[in-house]
């Protein structure tokens, strides 16, 4: 059978810092991200199977990203696990939604890190073909598979 693409969008509002950056990045802002995922594999072919012609449920891949990253990252402030510990006690003294990852919270490491998470969610008939961040209206960031080694 032949292999069909599927993408769904999520949207959610984060904001971060980028330690180090040349530029304004490098104080605390926020961005209205729109996260695209697209999987491919075959529908399943299995009239007594409730997904019958599905490649996956739009539903069963919304619980994934919204519970990976979604969830996680919505009005939430990323920052680098190195923030030194006195800022980082008063920040979690005053804000309830503040996510320590242990790289620079860029579109490409943010990329790199949920496609890894999605990867490892997946049920085996479907694989992550690829991602699209939006950063902003005009900027995205993008990961495929066949860019990294893995067969799709």
């Amino acid at each position: 059978m032949a292999k069909i693409r599927i993408t769904k969008a999520y949207k959610f509002d984060m904001a971060h810092s980028l330690p180090g950056h040349d530029g304004l990045c490098r104080n605390i802002h926020g961005h209205s991200y729109e996260l695209l995922v697209t999987l491919i594999g075959e529908p399943i072919n299995d009239p007594a199977s409730p997904k019958f012609g599905m490649v996956i449920d739009f539903k069963d891949l919304k619980y994934i990203i919204k519970g990976l990253i979604v969830d996680e990252l919505d009005h939430s402030l990323v920052i680098r696990n190195d923030t030194p510990r006195p800022l980082l006690d008063e920040m979690q003294k005053n804000f309830e939604r503040i996510v320590i990852v242990d790289y620079q919270p860029t579109s490409e490491f943010m990329i790199l890190d949920f496609a890894e998470r999605i990867k490892k969610a997946l049920p085996g008939n479907v694989s992550l073909h690829h991602l699209k961040l939006w950063e902003t209206v005009t900027s995205y960031t993008e990961w495929y598979a066949e860019d990294n080694d893995d067969p799709v």
